[in-house]
């Protein structure tokens, strides 16, 4: 598992291939159509004002007239004419009408005339016509250019181009020592970082570099993270693209990107390809005919002859992630080509203590915050989990006006992934919260008379999330790897102790429950069916989980028949009764603690730390001085003990396998 935190220098810009994108717009158009109605309006020449032939002729016979051009098709001169009560000279156009008497009328009157033949071309047509078209071409031709092979990047024809962002060695700023909790995954890549720094020395032994490298793990372990350090590492150029990138619609498109994008690697060689969620592109052909995609097909096919065609000494190493390897093409995965996998898992506790202390950089954080606590909460979580919690923590503490992180926020948010938000507006009546005091503080109470449990970080009765009415909390003190017989059955009883508990005070059980049920019948299941620790069926596997690479989309299948399926279902049942009576037995021997402890818990909501030992013992809850960390402890040396010596109702958690119950 890995991951790292980003640093404060601002990431520049990837640099991608291919000139600047031009967006074309239709406003574009909108504005050239509006400057010619512009040009021809007030570029076209001199602006007459229209008159009638009758209006014309009146300024005629009045003498108003001072000259005038006769052409084809109108009469245009100056006159005398009213302007706000002044008579002013302008400029006036009529339209020509057959009038013989014309002539001897402005010869008479001894106005000066003359006739014009109009060619006029350059005001009238070449405006209308001419200007018009030659712009419309040009567009045309733009467009064309932008569509056509020789465009920019984001051209019609540019589509078999690859989406490729391309990022230059400074660019990605980002190492090994940002890389947090996968020590191993590290180590296997250096070789990578190596072969693409010293060529060399592997060239003169005749030794190849794998062409490809699957790094393989589940959402949020940091695959794309590592991937992007070994570049920063290597000092070379970094091509980053997604699988889904290469899958359109149109048949040949997904190909040709991939065929452009190793013509770039190879121009740019040495250099690391990345592609991510490899799984879009390299799905097992014909696993499934119903569903087959042949332009995914055919685009998998480029891929693997292009993985054949390219020489791994000219220093082109492709990467790829995915969390779905099972159901890659086994093509892919054969010598030659993405012939190394490096398994990127969820860290173990010294992992994420790793992890957290990373993406604590930069942060303020009080005395009392002891990461290694926070670590040996969060099993299962991922290098993104933990980032989401630090950065939860901040934006809790920045809410309350905190100038510091506290262990209070650090804790709600961990919660606030498990379980949700708290839901203290969410009404209970006297009677039903009293019920879920008890079913919590069972399952507590029978946790710390069994010998295999986890120690009890806390119990709460707060509500959260959708469904979550209380929990009980258990801190492992280390990660656990195999699980015996035993270690199941108590984790049975103390997940029957909520219902145990309300049976023996009630006399009556509830559906608050339901979780819990859920558990048990699936741990008992598994020991029947899965582990083979019932003496009664044998060390056999009854059921297989899925189909394997051969056959991904395989469902489970049972080996069994009905005989031995109701054996199956007689075992579970008495697995699981068993175990309820003795969680009940251990409950009615210590009934008065079980109804003190539920007092207390009706007070305060949360039991923790000196509170919860006062009722289950000491050496049964959770130890914070344990899990300092060989002198690690908390961030800042000498932590400060907190203030508050009353369990906080502001903290209740949920652990991920390690939490009971999520009621609703």
């Amino acid at each position: 598992m890995s991951d790292t935190k980003e640093k404060n220098n601002t990431p520049k810009k990837p640099q991608t291939v291919g000139t600047k994108k031009f967006n074309f717009s239709l406003w574009y158009l909108v504005a050239v159509l509006l400057a010619l109605f512009i040009a021809q309006a007030y570029m076209g020449g001199q602006h007459y004002e229209k008159l009638s032939y009758s209006k014309f002729k009146d300024l005629l016979n009045s003498d108003k007239i001072k000259n005038v051009v006769i052409t084809q098709e109108n009469i245009r001169g100056d006159a005398m004419m009213d302007s706000a009560g002044v008579q002013v000279q302008k400029p006036f156009e009529v339209v020509r009408v057959e009038d013989p008497e014309l002539v001897k009328q402005l010869e008479g009157k001894g106005i000066e005339f003359e006739g014009r033949f109009d060619s006029d071309w350059l005001k009238g047509f070449f405006f209308a016509w001419i200007l018009p078209l030659g712009i419309i071409i040009l567009l045309w031709s733009f467009l064309i250019r932008k569509m056509g092979g020789g465009g920019g990047a984001g051209g019609l024809m540019s589509f078999g181009k690859s989406r490729a962002k391309v990022y230059v060695e400074s660019s990605t700023k980002i190492n090994f020592s940002d890389v947090a909790g996968i020590d191993e995954a590290v180590e296997e890549l250096k070789e990578v970082v190596d072969f693409l720094k010293h060529p060399a020395k592997f060239r003169a032994l005749g030794a190849q570099i794998p062409k490809g490298v699957m790094l393989v793990g589940p959402p949020g372990t940091g695959k794309t993270l590592l991937a992007k350090a070994v570049a920063g590492e290597a000092n070379v150029p970094f091509f980053s693209i997604s699988g889904s990138d290469f899958v359109e619609m149109f048949v040949g498109v997904g190909a040709a990107r991939v065929r452009d994008l190793f013509a770039q690697a190879q121009a740019k060689a040495p250099c690391i390809v990345f592609i991510d969620e490899l799984d879009a592109l390299g799905k097992a052909r014909g696993a499934n005919p119903w569903a087959s995609h042949d332009e995914r097909e055919q685009t998998l096919n480029a891929l693997l002859v292009e993985m054949d065609g390219f020489e791994s000494s000219k220093g082109v190493i492709i990467m790829a992630a995915t969390n779905r390897p099972e159901i890659l093409d086994m093509a892919l995965m054969r010598p030659g080509r993405f012939d190394r996998q490096v398994v990127v898992d969820p860290p173990n506790i010294d992992g994420r203590e790793a992890i957290l202390r990373v993406h604590s950089k930069g942060k303020k954080f009080a005395k009392d915050v002891n990461l290694r606590v926070i670590a040996a909460r969060t099993p299962g979580f991922a290098g993104a989990d933990l980032a989401n919690s630090i950065n939860e923590a901040a934006l809790l503490s920045a809410r309350r006006g905190k100038k510091e992180i506290g262990m209070r926020e650090m804790e709600e948010a961990v919660d606030r992934e498990t379980t949700g938000l708290e839901r203290r507006s969410r009404v209970m009546t006297p009677k039903v919260k009293e019920k879920i005091a008890y079913h919590e503080c069972g399952h507590a109470m029978v946790g710390a008379k069994l010998p295999n449990t986890d120690p009890i970080h806390r119990v709460s009765i707060i509500p959260r999330g959708t469904s979550t009415l209380g929990h009980t909390l258990y801190l492992p003190a280390e990660e656990q790897v195999l699980i015996t017989k035993q270690e199941i059955v108590d984790k049975i009883k103390v997940a029957l102790g909520g219902r145990a508990a309300e049976e023996l005070i009630y006399g009556e059980v509830s559906s608050g429950a339901y979780s819990d049920l859920q558990q048990v019948t699936g741990m008992a299941r598994a020991m029947v069916m899965d582990y083979g620790m019932s003496e009664k069926l044998g060390q056999v596997v009854y059921r297989k989980r899925g189909g394997g690479r051969d056959n991904p989309f395989q469902a489970q299948d049972d080996y069994y028949g009905e005989k031995t399926a109701e054996a199956i279902d007689h075992e579970v049942r008495e697995i699981i009764d068993n175990c309820y009576d003795e969680a009940k037995r251990l409950l009615s021997e210590n009934l008065d603690v079980l109804r003190n402890m539920t007092t207390e818990l009706l007070k305060v909501e949360i039991l923790e730390g000196d509170a919860l030992a006062e009722f289950l013992g000491k050496d049964r809850i959770t130890d914070f001085a344990a899990h300092m960390h060989d002198g690690k402890g908390p961030i800042v040396e000498e932590p400060a003990k907190s203030d508050d010596d009353a369990p906080s109702t502001d903290e209740d958690d949920s652990n991920v396998g390690k939490t009971l119950d999520r009621e609703g």
